[in-house]
């Protein structure tokens, strides 16, 4: 129960700034830190067992049916995340706290950045693939939330689409891939995962699968050609960008691949994939961090290059190559997340990020620039920090790889640049900013000089801590460090992790001498930045940004051409293609059946069958016949819709004949209100051409469905009846199996659709509340309506009607679970009863002896439903399983109550309240008097 609180806290947390920023900034800060901090701390009382190997799990069904539970896991893996996620993360809040403008919301951004904190946590948590996803998703959207904090800039607003557009198109293609893989494997469940590695590959979807979560992976995490978004997203705040997108966010695709790597991975497909997108990334952003001349753009192109290092790493597979991706991990964690906190105090205190207008800052901002020194250090890979010790690791693993075949040679020289390229902008990050005099246009120059100083101690602490951390892991690595990259390590390639022995010396050999060239090299190049950079602006880039608008501009301008093509206003059109494609499709099943008859005889006809269909047959035509005479052609269909609830009678479905009677009744008095604003008579067919079409279409679609009735009706077909039916009283406490269908076994879809209900009913209220449209004083004839609106008789008949329908409403909610009835077809009795009470005396006389307000009637339905289902997690069962048993009462006898019977009544009021939001408002809006412009 401990794993659950952890991503709970942190949920929780969000809440906290909401109600705390009225106290101020300082306490808002510091009561948002409790949670975090509260979860780090069960996260590190789970440390010593998982650090043993011990992988801890903690399981909650949710919808086993979807494969689906709240299952959570703290492995060595889970341990490396949950500790930079809650620890940088704790660190990046305290640092908000104080570089955020008096101005600013503070609360909302806090709220954002925990919402984004669970997210991260669930990812690193999930132990099953659907939950995983759902917590990716949310990354997505709390990121765009973060990135568009500044939503009055328009940089924050594109770079939150872009991050939202690339990320949420490598969710959806991540989902295909998962349930692909649940398909393979027959579990979602990771543990069963992993353990299935052989039967992945095996599988004839492998490719695909690959190609699937590789492509959500390398979107999340801005491996090439995704890395686009990445740099556009450094329009957020600085504690977003030390946050999101480099200590967490673009971290969860190599989460991501490092935690499918025993169940993908060890294949030629996943390890040429990921060392060729690698190679790619990390050369490709190296490159274009020297070049940019923005601060936080150098940091987010350096951590393209990072992310591309790891992804090689783990497509390189060995053992140590796992041990070296696992390690970077974490150190580029840290000195990068000290980085953007140096970078956003500078930003801060000269108001710039341009690294030509900086220089010569080390008089003014020494500690700044000690810190920047640090970590700058680090991210060059320079002993004795703990960025050498990992760069070590991948000059060791290129020089011994075989991916690439003959290719492979090619390995170490491009890594080998990588690390030449690395060095120079991190050079020239340290020596631009604090050493080298500022290179200041003749513009600039006439502008006053920039003066600056060292931040207060709440904005040092958190980037120095960090960077001293890069400092300590590189010079005590196996006190530090080893415990948690061997369980990390253990938990992504299981026993064949190696016995680390990390240090800084391990004498004179190739990879030392690669680092001694790097270094030298990147020097050089840093020598020659200034003319690459000439070079490279003979070859302008374009912007992403610009290319995405653009790439989005015509995605919508071809939509929109489509839509006008297809949709022109006529229903007519509409309804043709719907039949078009219905034809299509039932054709092609068709066409495969070699007979249409099959091997079952048909039922005998009767004269009453042969009544029925005749009936609706001739109501059917009639409606179509009298389609200008409304009225008539509405008493034609509600012939074919009595006749269907007498077939349902004729065929022993009792529940669905009077449901279908109810929702027929309700349904003619909708069409009728609705019928009422719309012309009297309207305009006659403009061609026989057009009648021709619509009767062909309408012959062929009748002859179609007609076969296809036919073929099914004639062939054995498998039923789910027989298991409804032998399970209905053990398991749903019930013998009327069609209620017990929808309070239990199928309680969830009932869920849904009486929420859809509600949620048309409120919409409905709401866009029909004030709304007033005049009511013609006499019909198209000229014949004037009649003074009295209301009915003498009607009134009365409804007076009496109304205590007998309301006890029919209760007896036939009462009998549902054991007898034909139920909530839904209660709720609709009731609706009909109230509705014929406005109709008979009018909306004011009604709702002055009948105060209800329908929105909370529907929404309380709603309540309770959801209520019940969360009920049966107390007693730790999946969401909506109900409960029966029978009891004894003196005088009355044995008598049944079930759970469900609280569900129903849910569905019962929310069936009401819908119902009479929908008519009620509908027959009110007509008003004798014409409303004036003022008045709409």
């Amino acid at each position: 129960m401990a794993l659950l609180w952890i991503p709970l806290l942190t949920l929780f947390g969000a809440l906290v700034p909401v109600f705390t920023t009225r106290h101020g900034r300082r306490a808002c800060t510091l009561a948002t830190l409790v949670a975090p901090l509260l979860a780090l701390g069960l996260v590190l009382a789970q440390a010593p067992a998982v650090l043993d190997g011990e992988v801890i799990t903690f399981t909650l069904p949710w919808m086993p049916l979807l494969g689906l539970d709240l299952a959570l896991r703290i492995d060595g893996l889970t341990l490396l995340f949950a500790l930079l996620i809650l620890g940088i993360g704790s660190l990046i809040l305290y640092y908000a706290g104080h570089y955020l403008a008096a101005d600013e919301d503070d609360g909302r951004f806090l709220a954002y950045m925990m919402l984004f904190m669970t997210a991260m946590i669930g990812i690193a948590m999930a132990d099953n693939l659907l939950l995983l996803w759902l917590f990716w998703e949310l990354t997505s959207i709390t990121s765009f939330l973060l990135i568009g904090f500044w939503g009055h800039r328009s940089d924050a607003r594109r770079g939150a689409r872009m991050a939202l557009v690339v990320t949420g198109a490598g969710g959806l293609a991540l989902l295909a891939g998962l349930l692909l893989i649940g398909e393979a494997v027959g579990s979602f469940a990771m543990g069963e995962v992993l353990a299935a590695g052989d039967a992945i590959r095996a599988s004839s979807h492998y490719p695909l699968i690959l190609a699937l979560v590789l492509f959500g992976a390398f979107t999340k995490s801005a491996q090439f050609p995704f890395h686009f978004w990445l740099p556009h997203a450094m329009a957020a705040p600085t504690p977003v960008s030390a946050f999101l997108h480099s200590a967490t966010m673009v971290k969860a695709g190599v989460f991501l691949m490092a935690r499918l790597t025993p169940a993908l991975g060890d294949s030629q497909l996943w390890a040429i994939s990921l060392s060729l997108v690698g190679l790619a990334t990390m050369l490709y952003a190296a490159w274009f961090a020297l070049l940019e001349r923005d601060l936080k753009g150098i940091l987010a192109f350096s951590t393209v290059s990072h992310l591309g290092l790891i992804t090689l790493l783990l497509g390189l597979g060995s053992p140590l190559a796992i041990v070296a991706a696992v390690f970077h991990i974490f150190n580029h964690a840290t000195f990068k997340a000290a980085l953007f906190m140096s970078v956003g105090i500078i930003d801060h205190e000269t108001g710039t990020r341009d690294i030509d207008r900086l220089g010569a800052l080390w008089s003014m901002m020494p500690i700044t620039g000690t810190m920047v020194i640090l970590a700058g250090s680090a991210m060059a890979g320079f002993p004795p920090f703990n960025g050498f010790l990992s760069k070590e690791m991948l000059f060791e693993q290129s020089l011994v790889n075989n991916v690439l075949g003959a290719l492979s040679a090619l390995i170490p020289l491009l890594v080998m640049l990588a690390a030449t390229l690395s060095v120079a902008y991190s050079l020239r990050l340290i020596w631009s900013l604090f050493f080298a005099a500022p290179k200041l246009t003749r513009e600039q120059k006439a502008q006053p000089p920039l003066k600056a100083h060292d931040p207060a101690r709440g904005m040092l602490a958190p980037g120095l801590f960090l960077a001293a951390m890069s400092l300590a892991v590189g010079l005590f690595p196996m006190t530090l460090a080893a415990p948690l990259v061997n369980a990390a390590s253990l938990a992504v390639q299981g026993d064949t992790s190696p016995l680390l022995a990390l240090s800084l010396w391990h004498g004179l050999n190739l990879p030392l001498a690669m680092s001694l060239v790097a270094v030298i090299a990147g020097g050089l190049v840093l020598r020659q930045q200034r003319r690459l950079a000439d070079i490279a602006a003979l070859f302008p880039a374009r912007d992403a940004s610009r290319v995405f608008e653009a790439a989005v501009l015509r995605v919508i301008k071809a939509a929109l051409w489509l839509t006008m093509r297809l949709e022109n206003g006529s229903l007519q059109r509409y309804q043709a293609l719907l039949v078009l494609t219905a034809l299509a499709m039932v054709g092609v099943g068709l066409a495969n059946l070699e007979t249409l008859t099959g091997e079952r005889g048909l039922q005998p006809l009767d004269g009453m069958l042969v009544l029925g269909a005749a009936l609706m047959t001739f109501g059917a035509i009639g409606s179509a016949l009298s389609h200008r005479w409304r009225l008539v052609s509405l008493l034609m269909l509600s012939v074919v819709g009595l006749t269907v609830s007498l077939t349902f009678v004729r065929f022993s479905a009792p529940d669905l004949a009077m449901t279908q009677l109810s929702v027929e009744v309700v349904t003619m008095i909708l069409l009728i209100l609705a019928l009422f604003f719309l012309p009297q008579r309207p305009p006659l067919l403009v061609s026989r051409r057009r009648i021709l079409r619509d009767l062909v279409l309408a012959t062929a679609l009748g002859g179609v469905v007609a076969m296809l009735n036919y073929a099914l009706l004639t062939r054995e077909t498998i039923s789910i009846a027989d298991y409804f039916l032998r399970e209905s009283v053990p398991g749903g406490g019930g013998t009327n199996v069609v209620n017990v269908i929808l309070v239990d076994f199928r309680g969830f879809d009932t869920l849904g659709e009486i929420t859809v209900l509600t949620l048309a009913g409120l919409a409905t209220f709401k866009l029909l509340n004030r709304m007033k449209l005049f009511m013609p004083a006499g019909n198209l004839e000229g014949i004037r309506w009649s003074r009295h609106r209301y009915p003498m008789i009607l009134a009365v008949v409804a007076q009496i009607l109304l205590p007998l329908a309301l006890l029919v409403s209760v007896y036939i909610f009462l009998r549902g679970h054991n007898q034909p009835g139920g909530g839904f077809i209660a709720g609709l009795i009731t609706a009909v009863a109230l509705i014929l009470q406005y109709m008979a005396r009018g909306h004011d006389w009604t709702r002055e002896r009948l105060p209800l307000s329908y929105p909370v009637v529907a929404v309380s339905g709603l309540a309770i439903a959801v209520a019940t289902g969360l009920a049966s997690w107390l007693f730790g069962y999946p969401f909506l399983t109900s409960a029966f048993g029978h009891f004894h009462l003196p005088l009355i006898g044995e008598f049944e109550l079930a759970s469900a019977m609280l569900f129903d009544l849910g569905v019962y009021l929310a069936v009401v309240g819908a119902t009479l939001m929908i008519l009620i408002n509908l027959g009110r809006v007509t008003t004798l008097h014409r409303p004036r412009l003022e008045e709409r």
